[in-house]
């Protein structure tokens, strides 16, 4: 009885077609060798030569060839093609690029482009020069139109498999390549537009010697025409990722001319106006990526200011700090009552200095010899002082005029938000593979960061006034700011006045309800009272059974996840889903685009639970142990390990933590462990608070003592009784 049960599982019930014939249902068995089957096809179909034929997938988004390492994947239901051999398709694509008239030359780069994803036929076709040959036919300008356009996506696929390095790329075919972008008459065809950017941004990324080729080539004014194409938005995403691309590979010079070019107006523009604003807001996720790192390495570029400690012999430094002192005091209406020109005899400006709220007054150079933020506190107070000057002289006046011990120093508060600002947009820190945060209020702004601080500077003071705070309260001043920011950043407002606006509503008081509320919460939870703590014993199995619930119900709903190489690198553009079956059994999976959420049914792969063996995670994953140089990949990484000789593994990388912590305790329950994320902790902690608030509501006002009162000891004698009368 188990052999026929074994034997039943290693068939599937499939349907085979192939053109010009009738489809045949056939029994296919796993344990038989691939070529068995294609001869019994073949017979079945009077096909000669079976050696010639090979078994395709028939999905829109997956026309692999079956191989013994993919069959797997085949389960029943599944419809297969017969089509000839990945070899015979190669060298008859050869042939015909060769020596085929232009209707077959298309016709043969067309079946390339749909051919080439797949690693199978990419192995054969490399193999036999036709890489070589497209490289050799594409420099040559043999290729024109649409048969350019599936020659271009045809090399990025074939490229994109890893077999062959970028470095085998000469000047002549980078410069053929750039030509596409540069020459805009006639119009180029979009895919070729979108081709050559992408082979461009990998040249850049991937050779060892060929960026400044390509930087020379393609220079960045060529490239802003490109963002304006708000018809294709590939084309606008593909050209930001080349900007980047040559950004990040650039030596510091460089970096300083590209920063300085992009922060320019009219950059600036076209990327507000024909992206951002033009998707008002809602832009794709690849593209929301690319403007995350665009926007990473631009204020990364105060790096170097930030990391830079005044130099006593920097009289330009020296300068901008009595510039700061005469634009606050050598005015008209301050309350500094003292005769200037006699100041200047005595050469001292201390008075002055600690007015301004530096810590050492006598010598402010000083204070600026932390980093971060070094130099970059005093190019933000200077920005202040020079173009917000008004309200610099206000925040400066009001404190330093002030007798009583509530004044906000200037000076002091200033180079630490610029310290806190640096951390909160982290800069100095490469992009995150999973970052999409950018914030549209900075393409709007030549001075973006500076901009920023002055807004805050002004925050930092009514923050101050409003606490009532004194010297002592510096470091509980500057957690509710910190607070006050980061959840104005989050909004992603879309100018600096909206974030002004927004700041408006986080007042002290509001931050102060919010905390309350946090603290209220924690307070509960830390309680040590024998009586809750046993309570909390009670009942912590009931609230992990609802949690358990909670994530294998989001593994029915299932998630989106973008895609990776076996070599840990994200590939752009390229989405999979996966969900669990409702009775918790099977795992369905498939590829999809950024916005759908397929069905079960619509979802062609699955997975067994009962075949998974066990879950590793960071960088333990199998697609994870080449990925060198990644922080963040890793750390957001799992595998599903399986009991498979064919396939080991199905590997993953979440799109944020809560969805890394949210799948992990999933698959740990249905494999029977323990969750342990941070998540399960969190949402531990947040429903045992609830659910002891809502069990003590009968309580409420009664002390609740740390330990139990005692038992009385035992009367000496039990013999009494109750009067009723």
């Amino acid at each position: 009885m188990s052999e026929m049960k074994e034997k039943d599982a290693n068939i599937v019930k499939i349907a085979v077609e192939m053109t010009d014939q009738v489809p045949q249902l056939i029994h296919f068995n796993q344990t038989q060798p691939l070529s068995t089957i294609i001869k019994e096809l073949c017979n079945g179909w009077g096909l000669m030569g079976p050696e010639q034929y090979a078994l395709q997938f028939s999905e829109s988004n997956n026309q692999n060839y079956i191989t013994e390492k993919n069959r797997n994947e085949i389960k029943n239901g599944c419809v297969l093609r017969l089509e000839h051999s990945a070899a015979k398709t190669a060298q008859d694509i050869f042939l015909k690029l060769n020596n085929g008239t232009n209707e077959e030359k298309t016709a043969a780069l067309q079946k390339l482009s749909t051919l080439s994803p797949d690693m199978t036929f990419a192995l054969e076709f490399i193999n036999i020069q036709g890489l070589a040959l497209l490289i050799s036919h594409i420099e040559g300008g043999k290729f024109k139109t649409s048969m350019l356009a599936f020659a271009l996506l045809s090399f990025v696929e074939l490229m994109d498999h890893g077999i062959v390095s970028w470095d085998v790329l000469e000047n002549p075919f980078i410069n053929k390549i750039a030509s596409f972008l540069n020459n805009q008459t006639p119009a180029p065809d979009a895919k070729v537009i979108q081709a050559s950017l992408s082979i461009l941004e990998s040249i850049v990324l991937n050779s060892t010697d060929k960026y400044p080729q390509v930087e020379k080539e393609v220079p960045l004014t060529n490239l802003i025409v490109h963002l304006q194409n708000v018809q294709h938005p590939v084309i606008q995403q593909n050209t930001i990722a080349l900007i980047n691309s040559l950004f990040y590979k650039a030596d510091a010079q460089k970096r300083t001319t590209i920063a300085s070019t992009l922060s320019s107006k009219q950059i600036r523009n076209v990327i507000l106006s024909n992206i951002i604003q033009y998707a008002s807001g809602q832009v794709r996720t690849e593209m929301a990526y690319q403007l995350y790192v665009l926007q990473t390495l631009c204020l990364g570029q105060l790096e170097q200011r930030m990391m830079t400690k005044m130099d006593p012999q920097d009289q330009d430094a020296h300068d901008k700090i009595k510039e700061l002192r005469r634009i606050a005091f050598d005015t008209d209406g301050t309350c500094n009552s003292n005769d200037v020109t006699a100041r200047k005899q005595l050469g001292t400006f201390a008075k002055d200095y600690k007015k301004l709220g530096f810590k050492s007054d006598i010598n402010p150079a000083l204070d600026f010899t932390e980093t971060p933020p070094g130099m970059l506190a005093l190019d933000c107070m200077v920005y202040f002082a020079r173009n917000h000057t008004e309200s610099y002289t206000k925040v400066v006046l009001e404190n330093s005029c002030r007798a009583d011990e509530h004044e906000c120093p200037f000076g002091r508060t200033s180079v630490e938000l610029v310290k806190l600002l640096c951390e909160v947009l982290r800069i100095g820190e490469a992009p995150s593979e999973q970052g999409q945060i950018y914030h549209p209020m900075f393409f709007t702004h030549d001075h973006p960061f500076e901009e920023f601080f002055c807004i805050c500077i002004v925050l930092l003071n009514k923050t101050w006034k409003e606490m009532r705070a004194t010297i002592e309260d510096f470091v509980k001043v500057f957690s509710v700011v910190r607070e006050q920011i980061t959840r104005a950043l989050v909004t992603q407002p879309p100018g600096f006045d909206k974030f002004k606006q927004k700041l408006q509503l986080l007042t002290y008081s509001e931050i102060t309800n919010l905390w309350q509320q946090e603290r209220t919460n924690r307070e509960e939870w830390e309680s040590h009272a024998r009586p809750i703590v046993e309570l909390k014993e009670q009942i912590t199995p009931e609230i992990m059974d609802l949690i358990q619930q909670q994530r294998l119900a989001l593994l029915v709903e299932g998630t989106r996840f973008t895609k990776y190489s076996s070599r840990g690198q994200r590939i752009k553009d390229k989405f999979w889903y996966v969900r669990l079956s409702p009775n918790h059994k099977i795992f369905h999976y498939g590829d999809c685009d950024e916005k759908s959420t397929p069905s079960l049914e619509e979802l062609p792969n699955k997975l067994a639970v009962i075949d998974i063996k066990s879950l590793a995670t960071g960088k333990e994953c199998p697609h994870m142990k080449d990925a060198r140089g990644r922080k963040t990949t890793h750390q957001l990484a799992f595998s599903l390990i399986l009991d498979s000789v064919d396939v080991t593994s199905l590997d993953f990388v979440a799109p944020d933590e809560q969805c890394f912590d949210y799948w992990t305790d999933g698959i740990n329950a249905l494999l029977g462990n323990k969750m342990l994320s941070k998540q399960t902790e969190n949402d531990l902690e947040t429903l045992l608070s609830m659910e002891i608030k809502l069990r003590l509501l009968d309580a409420e006002g009664v002390d609740i003592p740390q330990d139990p009162p005692p038992i009385p000891a035992d009367p000496p004698n039990y013999d009494f009784c109750y009067d009723l009368k």
